[in-house]
């Protein structure tokens, strides 16, 4: 039976691998059965599971040290998962494979992303070699699933090093499989083996989280907490969230804000019961925008909510407006300034000696704005979790101090020591800035980021959160996951595309240069390149760019940067984004900047 099967499923395997995406910031593809993309089953397909079960080989490898520095010993490899249906099989499948390659297994079952990272970070103490993999697709539909791979450092793995991992894998599954694969088709003993551990292994994990998230909200300094305690005590504060059946219904977050005096109150908070598309943006966020507008009314406190993705390592918000006297929903780079503001100003005393913020290609200028008030600096690099945190640690080591990084177009923030994103320190960021108040003589949050931003008249005593949004640098970007960011592009080469984009941007210049002077203000422009962690700034060639991001900044009649607009092909969606990026409050800006932008995209793709 098991030579038929590995005889009859090599081309299914291939054809599997060959609709799947490899990328630093994982693998994913179409694991359901049926091949839906909505679809609901829990069953994946023999192919699927080889190639999972290829996937657990090459990870036991890379821990025992045939890829890594780890080296040596019987690893420990932690499982879990988000409650996509496919979740289990996958274990189910990976798990027997990491036994039979020399690892110890532990199963955690569904936990969010930032909770298993957080765990492995803790047994990376004592543990010599220890690493995870996550099952789950992030924001992707339903019938997706995928795999993220990490050690012990708190994020996933660096992208030089899950390069290796993937080119182990794609060696591996180019020849014939082996036995220990094809027997996971028909054995479950070994994963059954370790399922009764489970409950003690989630435990582990969110003890693990609940620990080392205090440890990111307060950085150096333990006061912060019991200030924070004290505001919310003389404010009361409420915070709602949409689960919308992810891996959070069963994670910290009630006892995380509860220990701190906030009230919190949830729905959709059964795992796996998700009730509208998974991706947090746009119409996602109204059941939660309605859920606030609810407990407001019951309680004048609530004035925050957030919705997850199914890993819960992302949470864009919604906000009771006291100016508007409704709730709505954030925009995703509005959320990483509250962020940022509320970071850096806790950093802050009247300067910042040698500190950034790490951010991916497409983040706003609205950044560098806030940035700049409080004298840091901005570092970008390309698209990707893997890439801003890999930035972020090689400017450590430059002697930086990066307190906050992230990817501005996708909302969140991720507040180091933690090297993943994590609504729990956003929603955080935002109760910093209501609650930490001025005192006396001692300036609050907000009271500090008006002086920073010479905007001191503009704090009162009494201020709301309508106050702070106000007081962010007037911007107005393309939604990364909004229709008009996404094109479909046929051509396969993306440096060569960029190349003839190049062609027909001058062009365009050329006619419009004197039409953008007299609307926009403005006077010349430049481009940058990033691939991974490198940001190359006044490129003359755009298909320098290859695969990674094309970045076009333009600048008023002083030099300073007012504008841009920006192209990617997405490296986990069949997706090439375009955004632009303008400082103001007038949307036509936007408007007429990302129209230009998706014409000459689309003509240069047909070119």
């Amino acid at each position: 039976m098991l030579f038929f099967i590995r005889m009859g499923i090599q081309d299914e395997v291939q054809a599997a691998l060959s609709t799947m995406i490899l990328s630093h910031s994982g693998w994913r593809g179409i694991f359901a059965a049926d091949g839906g993309e909505e679809s609901k089953t829990g069953e994946i397909s023999a192919a699927h599971r080889v190639i999972v079960a290829g996937a657990a080989a090459v990870f036991a490898d890379y821990l025992r040290g045939g890829g890594s520095r780890l080296g040596g010993g019987k690893p420990l490899a932690l499982i879990g998962c988000d409650t996509r249906p496919t979740g289990r099989a996958i274990a189910a499948a990976m798990i027997p494979v990491l036994r039979k390659h020399g690892c110890r297994v532990r199963y955690a079952g569904i936990v969010a992303a930032p909770e298993i990272m957080a765990w492995a970070r803790g047994l990376g103490r004592r543990e010599k070699a220890c690493g995870f993999i996550y099952i789950s697709a992030s924001h992707n539909p339903i019938g997706h699933n995928g795999l993220k791979f990490g050690l012990t450092d708190g994020g996933v793995l660096l992208a030089e090093e899950a390069a290796k991992l993937t080119a182990n894998f794609r060696l591996l599954m180019g020849k014939r499989l082996p036995r220990s694969f094809t027997e996971v088709l028909i054995r479950k003993s070994s994963f059954l083996r370790v399922t009764p551990w489970l409950n003690l292994n989630k435990k582990r994990a969110y003890n693990a989280y609940l620990r080392f998230s205090g440890e990111v909200a307060w950085g150096d300094d333990a006061h912060i907490a019991d200030a924070l305690k004290r505001g919310i005590a003389q404010r009361p504060l409420g915070v709602c969230c949409d689960f919308n059946g992810s891996a959070r219904c069963v994670c910290i977050d009630k006892q995380f804000f509860g220990g701190l005096g906030i009230q919190f109150r949830a729905i959709n908070d059964r795992p796996g019961a998700i009730a509208h598309r998974i991706v947090p943006e746009g119409e996602s966020l109204d059941p939660c925008r309605a859920f606030l507008e609810e407990q407001h009314r019951r309680d004048p406190a609530f004035v925050l909510g957030y919705v997850p993705d199914c890993d819960g390592d992302r949470g864009n918000l919604v906000i009771w407006d006291a100016a508007l006297q409704k709730a709505r929903a954030l925009e995703a780079q509005e959320v990483f300034a509250l962020a940022c503001v509320a970071e850096l100003a806790q950093l802050w005393n009247g300067g910042l000696a040698k500190t950034a913020v790490a951010v991916n290609d497409p983040t706003s200028l609205r950044i560098d704005r806030i940035a700049a008030a409080f004298g840091a600096r901005v570092f970008r690099a390309e698209v990707g979790e893997a890439n801003v945190v890999g930035l972020a640690r090689r400017l450590r080591e430059e002697g930086w101090i990066v307190r906050i990084l992230g990817e501005g177009s996708a909302g969140g923030n991720i507040t180091h020591p933690s090297a993943v994103r994590d609504p729990l320190h956003t929603v955080l960021a935002i109760a910093k800035l209501l609650s930490l108040r001025t005192a006396g003589s001692k300036p609050g949050l907000f009271e500090l980021w008006c002086n920073a931003s010479g905007q001191a008249g503009r704090y009162r005593a009494d201020y709301d959160l309508a106050d702070i949004i106000a007081s962010l640098p007037p911007f107005i970007t393309t939604g990364a996951y909004s229709p008009e960011a996404a094109l479909r592009v046929t051509s396969a080469d993306h440096g060569a595309l960029k190349s003839r984009y190049q062609t027909i941007f001058l062009r365009e210049w050329e006619e419009r240069k004197n039409e953008l002077k007299t609307k926009y203000g403005i006077y010349d422009w430049d481009a940058a390149a990033y691939n991974g962690l490198e940001e190359q700034k006044g490129i003359t060639d755009f298909g320098a760019a290859g695969k990674g991001g094309l970045k076009l900044c333009f600048y008023d009649a002083g030099g300073k940067a007012i504008a841009a607009i920006w192209m990617r092909g997405s490296a986990t969606e069949p997706v090439f984004r375009v955004i632009a990026d303008a400082e103001g409050t007038d949307r036509r800006v936007e408007r007429d900047l990302i129209e230009w932008q998706r014409r000459m995209t689309t003509e240069a793709d047909r070119s």
